[in-house]
């Protein structure tokens, strides 16, 4: 089946007694078992549950994986796949990670004896140069979170192959309707499911795809062990939403390429950073990696810092002043006080996440609309 239709039917089947056509939620704990000893494939909803496996069965064939994970969050995904290690191993990280990653690796994990490298991913010889004899695994975003900086999947799979490394790769920006890293060497793709695959504000969740049968069953005891497993009636909402991904995915690329030549042509924006325009650094890359478009995720600096980006957000109307991203609503983020304040400001300032940096998330609007919006908040 072409990707289009896969958001729409796989693991979907009409209800066995009644027909209907969208799946019942299964909000039950527990389930009566013919007999004792028999396996009927369902005891207790924490192991597993109807909803989690229609919505594992539809991510894994969306992102071309053999097998799927769920988890109360993304969050919670990400620590699943760092629960494979043991005190002393060593992962090598983008630097320019969403803020909740960092705060897990580098305040959380350290102490358990985990030890990290943050490096710019974007340039395979870093990541090359980071690989110690301790090292397990490669941690990649892209597009990454907040500088929207593009990783060749492709050059880092062959990296983590020489070295017989595992490797993880955080897929959220771009989702599998634009970038499958799976077919670029990735052994596990992450994926925060709150945020484009559930697509409406509505849900947090989150998912781990492999073609490994030895990783999906080591991540199955993660999720019966620890007990970060999504509601049925979450695993509901989020297959509502896939529906509808391969249509909002083209929208939500439609107007970030628009909004972004706006802000890229307006005299007063000093850097944009978005993977559609020729004038990203990786624009290359991105073009060959992410099929049908560049994601809705922009990140800009304003002449005049932090005080013009302050000015900017607290002056839209339109678009909402909110953490989060990839939803059909436009929201606007400062990374530096909401999705980053955990990482210190050394550390942020070396990496290029300045002060005055602003996100977008750009919805399903019209592109008129959020473009308006933006040209009279600037305007003040």
């Amino acid at each position: 089946m072409k990707f289009e239709t896969k958001v729409v039917r796989a693991g979907i089947k009409p209800e066995p007694h009644t027909g209907a056509i969208v799946p019942p939620i299964y909000q039950s704990t527990t389930f009566v078992l013919h007999e004792v000893g028999r396996d009927r494939g369902y005891d207790y909803t924490r192991a597993s549950n109807p909803s989690r496996s229609q919505l594992e069965t539809c991510l894994a064939a969306i992102e071309g994986g053999k097998y799927a994970n769920c988890y109360s969050s993304g969050m919670a995904s990400v620590d699943a796949v760092l629960r494979l290690f043991k005190p002393g191993d060593h992962i090598v990280c983008s630097d320019d990670v969403y803020g909740g990653v960092y705060r897990l690796f580098d305040n959380i994990l350290k102490t358990y004896g985990l030890k990290f490298s943050f490096v710019n991913s974007s340039d395979p010889s870093q990541v090359k140069k980071a690989i110690r004899k301790s090292t397990k695994m490669i941690w990649i975003e892209t597009p990454t979170n907040p500088l929207i900086k593009v990783t060749d999947l492709a050059a880092i799979g062959e990296i983590a192959k020489k070295h017989k490394l595992l490797y993880a790769v955080d897929s959220t920006f771009a989702t599998p309707a634009l970038l499958r890293p799976l077919e670029y060497g990735a052994d596990i793709v992450m994926h925060s499911v709150t945020k484009y695959l559930s697509g409406h504000n509505q849900v947090i969740a989150g998912a781990l795809i492999t073609n490994s049968k030895d990783l999906h069953s080591k991540f199955h005891f993660i999720q019966k062990s620890v007990g970060a497993i999504p509601s049925p009636f979450d695993c509901w909402l989020v297959l509502s939403g896939l529906k509808t991904l391969s249509l909002r995915m083209e929208r939500h690329s439609e107007n970030g390429m628009a909004v972004a030549e706006f802000l890229e042509a307006h005299p007063k924006v000093k850097n944009i950073f978005y993977p559609g325009l020729e004038s990203h650094p990786q624009h290359d890359i991105a073009k060959r990696q992410m099929k049908g478009g560049f994601s809705g995720m922009i990140s800009f600096e304003l002449k005049g810092g932090l005080a013009a980006g302050k000015k900017l957000m607290n002056s839209v109307k339109l678009a909402a002043l909110a953490e989060s991203l990839g939803s059909v609503e436009t929201m606007i983020t400062h990374p530096a006080t909401m999705t980053h304040a955990s990482v210190p400001k050394k550390d942020r300032m070396a990496r290029g996440l300045t002060d005055g940096l602003v996100r977008i998330s750009v919805g399903i609007e019209h592109k008129d609309d959020i473009i308006a919006d933006l040209k009279q908040a600037l305007a003040k």
